[in-house]
């Protein structure tokens, strides 16, 4: 690992709880505690506890701060106001994506967003190139903390501290614990309910440990990375650099819902709809293998296991599924081939041809629990 890497506000914290850790968008990050697996099953069935601090946090504030916002992001702000939190993504003008993040309406002066914690210094820097006279655009990454409590047992964990949990989905409210401000949304990355809590950055411990407490008294676990990417990729979630990037538009990854397509502007407005128009050339599709074996990102995908068969796609992310026990990817699929959910593909593993059925995630329903 390199030795410039950056370190969260718990990085000793984790060490002392046996943490192993790896490189992740710049950022050293605890990918496992007691083993994904049993960290992945403590949230789907339980409660999981994850540092995600590495995440960027920037600050737009100034007269009308939510309009300049919702002319250049994707989503609709106006379909949102103060308390609630939205997905968008900003892009480049070609339709690109630069980064996905969540942006906080604070009031209609002031939206606080979380992008990614590599692509913070871009989102900044493009919103600071366009902001108009008297707005101003902060990287505040180190302003706060961000941890993330995810699983069926979520509202018991953070309610029992005393912090609010009756929000609805993508709500959000700024609370009070021990002394520390901690602002609490409704959301989160695994599909399960859950919450996000955002301390500040230096009084982080105070939080995290009374979590930790909870959440081992509730039967849940503490989780890392491994666990967060096998939860997310359950759910067809995308992650940067995987299934949005530069090179891929929300239409091609399905990620058109998180559009205000009916507004007058925002960055990238008139490629992505005239790819909408006219139909992307790959779409993001699921794959789940037929047998045994363990699917990556940035495998070929081919018509069939047929000798000879055709290229079609290539993966973006994969992973075992501990909730299936089966191999499953994220794929973009070239449209041309005209696969439809339900046929059977092959994925090129170090040329072992694993045959997979293509679906449309999410892998796991958690709506029926």
């Amino acid at each position: 690992m390199s030795d410039n890497l950056l370190a969260g506000p718990l990085e000793n914290r984790h060490r002392e709880l046996g943490a192993s850790f790896a490189e992740f968008g710049g950022w050293l990050m605890p990918v496992s505690y007691a083993g994904t697996v049993a960290e992945h099953t403590a949230t789907r069935t339980a409660v999981g506890l994850f540092d995600v601090s590495h995440l960027g946090k920037a600050l737009v504030k100034g007269p009308d701060a939510a309009e300049f916002v919702n002319s250049a992001l994707t989503n609709d702000l106006r379909r949102i106001g103060p308390g609630k939190a939205q997905y968008t993504l900003c892009c480049t003008e070609s339709g690109g994506v630069i980064d996905d993040l969540i942006a906080y309406y604070v009031s209609d002066d002031e939206i606080f967003l979380v992008p990614n914690a590599a692509n913070t210094a871009g989102v900044v820097a493009a919103l600071q190139d366009h902001a108009p006279d008297g707005v101003t655009v902060t990287d505040e990454h180190r302003s706060r903390a961000v941890l993330a409590v995810q699983g069926p047992k979520s509202g018991d964990v953070v309610g029992g501290l005393g912090l609010p949990t009756d929000m609805d989905y993508m709500g959000y409210a700024d609370a009070t614990f021990h002394g520390v401000d901690v602002r609490v949304c409704r959301t989160g990355y695994t599909g399960e309910h859950g919450y996000e809590l955002l301390p500040a950055w230096d009084q982080a411990a105070v939080v995290f440990d009374a979590l930790l407490d909870a959440v081992g008294a509730a039967g849940g676990q503490l989780a890392g990375l491994g666990a967060r990417d096998t939860l997310r990729t359950e759910m067809g979630y995308p992650l940067h650099g995987h299934e949005l990037s530069l090179d891929i538009t929300p239409v091609q990854a399905r990620c058109g819902w998180a559009v205000g397509w009916k507004k007058d502007r925002f960055w990238g407005r008139d490629a992505l709809l005239a790819e909408k128009e006219a139909g992307p050339r790959r779409t993001l599709r699921g794959l789940k293998a037929v047998g045994r074996g363990v699917l990556r990102g940035d495998l070929a995908v081919l018509a069939s296991a047929q000798d000879g068969a055709a290229r079609i796609g290539t993966t973006t992310s994969g992973t075992f599924s501990p909730s299936l026990k089966v191999g499953i990817a994220l794929a973009l699929i070239d449209t041309a081939a005209g696969i439809e959910d339900g046929a059977h593909v092959a994925v090129d593993v170090r040329g072992r041809l694993i045959e997979c059925e293509v679906v449309k995630p999410p892998f796991v329903d958690t709506r029926t629990r």
